[in-house]
């Protein structure tokens, strides 16, 4: 569907031949002299790299339908991960590439948003916070009582955080997926 530089939107995505973008900022510029312009700054939904663009007013840009659906992860088969549709039940495969970071952060029975293009899926969302459970850490030694000394611990999903030293296996944490940092125990 073509859409007018001059009806562009923040969070808009657009097909472009570079791939797909989704529209961060843009502003309309109406100089003295010369036609009026718009400028954009675009990021790329699959790398994240961002593009300065400058487009005439009224140019034509194909815009791209994204489908964000909620969706529930069910198991792992191999190296993928099964998830199920909220709304239609339809269980859907997804290679852990497709998810990229966002594979750290999923347990059995969790909810993400994808987001797919094409039947591809362009975009994982996930909740500010997950909370997992500590599988392996080493135990904190006593008397190191150094004011904010982390060590090393994998998750149940096989993520490795720095934790305070008062954390054990077996303890629920709490941990931001947008840092990948320990938040609190919960």
């Amino acid at each position: 569907m073509a859409v007018s530089t001059n009806d562009l939107k923040n969070g808009m995505t657009l097909d472009l031949p570079e791939g797909l973008f989704s529209v961060v900022e843009f502003q309309h510029v109406k100089p003295g002299k010369g036609g009026a312009f718009v400028r954009t700054k675009l990021k790329n939904v699959r790398t994240g790299a961002v593009l300065d663009r400058t487009y005439r007013a009224d140019e034509k840009l194909e815009q791209a339908i994204i489908d964000k659906r909620d969706m529930q992860f069910l198991y792992r088969d191999g190296t993928d991960y099964v998830f199920m549709d909220n709304t239609s039940y339809e269980q859907l495969n997804v290679s852990e590439a497709a998810l990229g970071s966002a594979a750290s952060y999923l347990k059995e029975g969790d909810t993400a948003n994808l987001a797919l293009y094409d039947a591809e899926i362009v975009g994982v969302d996930l909740p500010a916070s997950v909370e997992l459970t500590v599988s392996d850490t080493e135990p904190g030694i006593q008397g190191d009582r150094v004011s904010g000394a982390r060590k090393p611990a994998t998750l149940q999903t096989g993520l490795v955080v720095q934790v305070p030293l008062f954390v054990n296996p077996g303890d629920l944490v709490k941990v931001d997926t947008r840092t990948g940092e320990y938040l609190t125990r919960a």
